[in-house]
C-alpha cells in the first residue's frame, strides 16, 4: 500500500477544501472496498477523507413512521437498533447477516449502497422500501440511483448522507448466501402496505440490483407463495458464474421470493 493522508473532518463544510487540496482523494468510512482495493494497487488515492465523525452521519432516528438512517451507520449497529427493530425489523435482520462480525462492526450501510457491488443486500432493501437517498448536494430517489454493477448516480466526491423511507406495514428478506462471503447468490425483500407491494432482487441480475414489477402486480392480486411460481422471468438477464447458472439464479430468486411471502403471510395468519 503506497502512503496516503489521512483527513478526519468535524464538519460538511470542510469537505470541499480539502478535496480541493487533494490530487486523487476517496472517502472512507468502513473501508470493506476500498482498503483492499488499496492493499492489492488497485488504486492508490493521495488522500483519505475519513467522514465518520461528522455530526449525526451515523444516527438512526425516526418520525412517526419515516425512518432516517445515517450513512456511517454500521451494519452491526442498523442490526441492534430498536427504532429499525420496531418499524422494520426485517431491515435488521438483513443487517444481521452481512458477512461476518467483523464486517458487521466497520461496513456502513452508506459505503455499501455507494459500492453498489451486484451481490450486496442493501441494494435490494433500499429499492424496496422506495429509500430516498441523500447526499451533501441532493436528494435521488432509489429507482434513480443504482444504474449498474458497481455504478450509482453519484457524482464524482459526491457524499451519501442519510437515507430516509416510510416503513411498511410487512417486510421480509429472504437469501441464499455465498457459503464463504455471505454475499447474496439471490436475494429477494419484499414490502408490503396495505394492496400496494414492492420487490426488490439482489446478487442474480446481470445489472445488479432490479425491481420485479412483474412479481409484485401479480402479488398485490393474489399475495401467496405459490404466485412467485407463474411469474415469467424469462425475459430477466440473470448472472452467471462459477457459483450457478441462470437457471440456478432464476430458481432461487423463486425460492427466495417464496419464502419472504411465506414470512409475511404467516405473519398476517398468526
Amino acid at each position: 500500500m503506497l502512503p496516503f493522508n489521512l483527513h478526519r473532518p468535524t464538519a460538511i463544510d470542510s469537505i470541499q477544501s480539502t478535496l480541493a487540496g487533494a490530487t486523487d482523494p476517496k472517502f472512507l468510512a468502513g473501508g470493506m472496498t476500498l482498503l483492499p482495493s488499496m492493499k492489492l494497487g488497485l488504486i492508490a488515492p493521495t488522500d483519505l477523507i475519513d467522514f465518520t465523525a461528522l455530526p449525526g452521519i451515523a444516527e438512526i432516528s425516526s418520525k412517526d413512521r419515516t425512518v432516517t438512517i445515517g450513512a456511517a451507520a454500521t451494519h452491526a449497529a442498523v442490526a441492534r437498533d430498536s427504532t429499525v427493530g420496531n418499524l422494520c425489523p426485517a431491515l435488521g435482520r438483513l443487517a444481521g447477516k452481512i458477512g461476518d462480525r467483523h464486517v458487521r462492526n466497520r461496513g456502513t450501510i452508506g459505503g455499501s449502497v455507494a459500492n453498489n457491488d451486484p451481490a450486496a443486500d442493501y441494494p435490494a432493501a433500499i429499492l424496496a422500501l422506495g429509500a430516498t437517498i441523500r447526499t451533501d448536494k441532493r436528494e435521488m430517489a432509489a429507482e434513480d440511483f443504482f444504474l449498474g454493477i458497481f455504478e450509482t448516480a453519484l457524482e464524482e466526491h459526491e457524499l451519501i448522507t442519510s437515507f430516509e423511507f416510510e416503513t411498511p406495514e410487512q417486510a421480509a428478506y429472504a437469501k441464499f448466501p455465498h457459503p464463504a462471503s455471505g454475499y447474496a447468490l439471490a436475494g429477494v425483500f419484499i414490502c408490503r402496505t396495505g394492496s400496494s407491494v414492492r420487490v426488490a432482487v439482489t446478487g442474480a441480475g446481470s445489472e445488479g440490483a432490479f425491481r420485479l414489477t412483474e412479481l409484485e402486480a401479480l402479488l398485490e392480486e393474489d399475495f401467496s407463495a405459490e404466485t412467485a411460481d407463474r411469474v415469467d422471468l424469462s425475459s430477466f438477464d440473470f448472472f452467471e458464474d462459477r457459483n450457478g447458472s441462470r437457471a440456478y439464479r432464476e430458481n432461487l430468486v423463486r425460492v427466495m421470493a417464496r419464502r419472504a411471502i411465506s414470512e409475511i403471510a404467516g405473519k398476517n395468519a398468526a
